[in-house]
């Protein structure tokens, strides 16, 4: 079986490219100890991750109405600006196969918000996406299409050469629901049973496989 061809890959962010999780939850529990709410353990605060930090937010506060949600939003934002990059990395293999495709289309769509994603992007390596769409642009989360027509709309790039990247069910269905082929990823913080039961295209073990798949 030969390569897939494909003109643009569009890549989610946590768990998919960047390993963000560490930053996330100290700056989730920095908000908690801030707010005099009570820490959350770590794992939990991963299991949070994925459909952004709006929703992360309102179950880590929980039904406690002393604390506003606004007020959390904006202590947290506060932190993760200041924590972002304080340990979070590319996952090992994604440098690679980002500069392997150096002459294919690349882009972001994430559900997090394009302010930390750019400031992320910005620090890591924003110079190899061509295109970038955060979860407050206005196109909706993924599952939600929304975003993925919106980048291949500006990108002139047909369903049929597109492919998604990433590690949720949010992922996949979002990627089936726009009509194009997604590649699911085991490294990540998604669930692989669920991840399974959507039925991704391709489901890879690490990123470099990406490189051996499409062309």
């Amino acid at each position: 079986m030969g390569k897939t061809p494909v003109n643009l890959l569009i890549f989610d962010l946590d768990g998919t490219l960047i390993e963000s999780k560490w930053d996330i939850a100290l700056s989730v529990n920095l908000t908690l100890a801030y707010l005099g709410l009570p820490e959350r353990p770590t794992e939990e605060i991963f299991g949070f991750v994925g459909d952004g930090v709006k929703k992360l937010l309102r179950l880590a506060v929980g039904g406690d109405n002393r604390v506003s949600f606004e007020e959390a939003l904006r202590v947290f934002r506060g932190y993760y600006l200041e924590h972002c990059l304080d340990r979070t990395v590319f996952y090992p293999g994604v440098e690679k196969v980002l500069c392997h495709f150096s002459r294919t289309t690349k882009a972001v769509a994430t559900n997090k918000s394009i302010e930390y994603t750019n400031v992320i992007l910005q620090g890591l390596g924003s110079h190899h996406f061509q295109y970038v769409v955060g979860g407050d642009n206005g196109f909706g989360l993924k599952p939600d299409p929304g975003m993925l027509l919106h980048i291949m709309e500006q990108m002139h790039i047909p369903k049929e050469n597109a492919v998604l990247v990433g590690d949720s069910t949010n992922d996949i269905n979002g990627g089936h629901n726009a009509g194009i082929r997604v590649c699911a990823v085991g490294y990540g913080m998604g669930n692989r049973q669920k991840m399974a039961a959507c039925q991704p295209d391709w489901f890879i073990e690490r990123p470099e496989e990406l490189m051996e798949i499409f062309e």
